[in-house]
Parts: structure tokens; C-alpha cells; sequence
């Protein structure tokens, strides 16, 4: 990470810590809050799709008895105490051969997860779309909270799963995850659906790919159930995904111009990561470090965050889009071009991390062991 933010200030972390991570995985910059960008007459745009919602988005939701549970994948206590602690043994076994940098970045994972509760939070911000009352039968509000619920079983199996295996300080992952969620986070969404359906379009293909490569690994160092438990959470992240790319698509049907532009008002500011506002009481460097050893490992990386944007690119067909103002035209332009850009950038800081000397950092959620990054 080039920055970090600690108590709302941008903080430049000392020259030794200078990781090989490019500017597009950084925090976000201080930019001006804007709130409740939405145009009145851009709301009706959403309060007339509320029958499109039912028919394209619900269907992607799966019935509670049809969903797998966190007990799929894990020892069960309801068995005679000697078989369960025979299973736990052999949990114990599988997760010995993983090494400690990997669990950093399942901790970083599961911490993410954990912290639903601001992402639900964010999505009952937007204009036109939030829960009005906690519990409304509109088709955005039963989405919204049937996408949490789905969303929270990753948290509690990756939790449970990091309990059984002891490899990981626990208390101080629980105080992460406390800071976490107290901190919330800021995505640069403004109140807007537009902006933030196209957040949550790029989030959810980010953490498809991140838990996808943390089974590849899982699977390499010869866990195959976590391997298994990855896999499943990123299937659900990329059902996810296709809800939230259909509605940024039928935004751009409907609306090509205000669509093209919001696209444009994301990708300038970056996509910030949920969890940038991180922190473990101990490390004022800990979202950064995290992100640099991801990065290093191949669990999320600069060069993923371009094959994101150029995937949506083509998934939303952009570079055909027709139909557009002047200033619709100019955003295409830079949104359909910012993945070689990005591609560029990495380049170069691949090439300056070459002349750095590498250097290590202690993460309290494993016992402060050392980690190179």
C-alpha cells in the first residue's frame, strides 16, 4: 500500500515499510463527502424496476433449506464426545500443513466477512432501494436482507474453522473484528444506487477471486475441506456477483448516460476495499501489510483489480454503448481504457519493487510470529 489511514488522517507509512503494492489496491484518498447524489428523477428509475427486481434478482437467492450450513464442513459436537474430538484431531492435522503467512490472509478473509453488518448498513443508505422499515416486502429490501443472511454463514464458518484449528490467536482476531465493524468504512457510494450497486458489482467478482485462490492454495498445501470451504463461499460470491452486474446492466440499458458517468465517478476514486478501515489496536500498518502479503501470495492482486474492471467492461459491453451526451462519451472513453492504464502502473511498480529491500512484519492474529512481505 502506498497510504494508510489512521483516526480519519492519510498517514505515509516510514520508507522500510514501502511494500511492492500498487496505488489502485491503496485506501482512499481524503476527498470531498458528498451524500444523497441522486437526482430526484434518477429514484424512479428504481422505484418502476420493482418488478424487474422480483423476476431477475430474487431467483438468484437460494431457500434456507437448500443452502449449506457452516456444520457441512465442520466437526460435530452433537457426536459422542470421542468421535468429535477425533474429527477436530484430524482438523488439526490438515491445517498443520498450512503455513503461518496463509493464515494470515484467511484471517484477513474472515475478518472481512465478519464485518457484514456495516456492508448491510451501506446498502440501507441508497436512495430509492433501502429497507424503509426493517423488514419491507419490497423486492430491494428482501434482497438486501436475504443477501446478508446468505453472506454471514462465510464469517461463521471461516471463524469456527480458525477456532478448531488453533493456528491463530483468536482474541486478538475477535478484536479485529470489533475495531473493524466500529470503524465501518467509506466506499465513496454518496447515498447513490447507481454508484453503489456498481461498488458492490466490482466487490463481490474481488472476493469470488479472493476466497477461489485461497482454496487453490488450501488445496496445494494438502487441506482438502478448507479447500472445499473456500471454494463454496466463492460460489456463493460469484451468485452474488450476478445479481449485482444485472442491475448495473439494466441501469445502462435504461439510463446509458447516468450509468457511464457513475462508472466513471467509481473508477476515479478506486475501489476502496471493506476492510481498509482495519485495525487490530496493535499494527497502524495492519490493512496495509495485509494487503501487501495477499498481494504476494496471489490471494488479491493489483493485477486483479484490472482483470476485474476489464471483465465488467465486457460483461456490461461499455466500448458499445451508444447513445451517450458528451460527457457520457468522455467517460467511456476513460472507463474502457483504465484497465491497460492500471496494467501500466503495475509494470512500473513491479519494476521498483525489484530494487527494495524486502522486509518483515509481526501479525498479532499469529501470535506476532515474523512474516516476509
Amino acid at each position: 500500500m502506498q497510504a494508510h489511514f489512521l483516526a480519519g488522517h492519510r498517514v505515509s507509512p516510514p520508507p522500510h515499510r514501502r511494500s511492492p503494492v500498487s496505488a489502485v489496491l491503496a485506501p482512499p484518498q481524503l476527498r470531498r463527502k458528498v451524500t444523497h447524489s441522486l437526482p430526484p428523477e434518477k429514484a424512479e428509475v428504481f422505484r418502476s424496476l420493482d418488478g424487474w427486481a422480483s423476476s431477475n434478482l430474487l431467483p438468484l437467492l437460494k431457500p434456507v433449506e437448500k443452502c449449506w450450513q457452516p456444520m457441512d464442513f465442520l466437526p460435530d459436537p452433537a457426536k459422542p464426545t470421542d468421535e468429535f474430538q477425533h474429527e477436530v484431531r484430524e482438523l488439526r492435522a490438515r491445517s498443520g500443513e498450512l503455513p503461518d503467512e496463509y493464515f494470515v490472509v484467511l484471517v484477513g478473509d474472515m475478518i472481512t466477512e465478519e464485518a457484514l453488518p456495516t456492508y448491510q448498513t451501506m446498502i440501507n443508505t441508497l436512495d430509492g432501494v433501502r429497507d424503509e422499515t426493517g423488514a419491507s416486502s419490497t423486492p430491494w429490501a428482501v434482497w438486501t436482507r436475504a443477501w446478508t443472511a446468505e453472506e454471514n454463514r462465510h464469517g461463521d464458518l471461516l471463524s469456527k474453522y480458525l477456532y478448531l484449528s488453533g493456528k491463530v490467536d483468536m482474541m486478538m482476531v475477535e478484536k479485529t473484528v470489533q475495531y473493524l465493524i466500529g470503524a465501518g468504512m467509506d466506499p465513496g457510494t454518496e447515498n447513490n444506487p447507481y454508484l453503489g450497486y456498481i461498488y458492490t458489482s466490482f466487490q463481490e467478482r474481488a472476493t469470488f477471486i479472493s476466497h477461489g485462490n485461497t482454496a487453490r492454495l488450501a488445496k496445494n498445501y494438502g487441506d482438502s475441506v478448507l479447500a472445499r470451504i473456500c471454494g463454496t463461499i466463492a460460489a456463493d460470491e460469484k451468485r452474488h456477483e450476478t445479481a449485482y452486474t444485472r442491475i448495473v446492466e439494466k441501469l445502462i440499458e435504461l439510463d446509458p448516460d447516468g450509468a457511464l458517468i457513475s462508472i466513471e465517478n467509481m473508477m476515479r476514486k478506486r475501489i476502496t476495499m471493506p476492510a481498509h478501515l482495519m485495525s487490530d489496536g496493535c499494527d497502524p500498518h495492519l490493512f496495509e501489510n495485509f494487503s501487501a502479503l495477499a498481494q504476494r501470495l496471489g490471494v488479491y492482486t493489483a493485477g486483479d483489480y484490472a482483470d476485474i474492471l476489464e471483465f465488467l467492461v465486457g460483461r456490461w459491453k461499455l466500448e458499445s454503448v451508444e447513445g451517450l451526451s458528451s460527457a457520457g462519451r468522455r467517460a467511456q472513453e476513460f472507463v474502457c481504457g483504465l484497465p491497460a492504464r492500471i496494467r501500466k502502473m503495475q509494470e512500473r511498480a513491479d519494476e521498483r519493487a525489484k530494487t527494495m529491500a524486502p522486509h518483515v512484519v509481526k501479525f498479532s492474529w499469529i501470535f506476532n510470529k515474523d512474516v516476509a512481505l
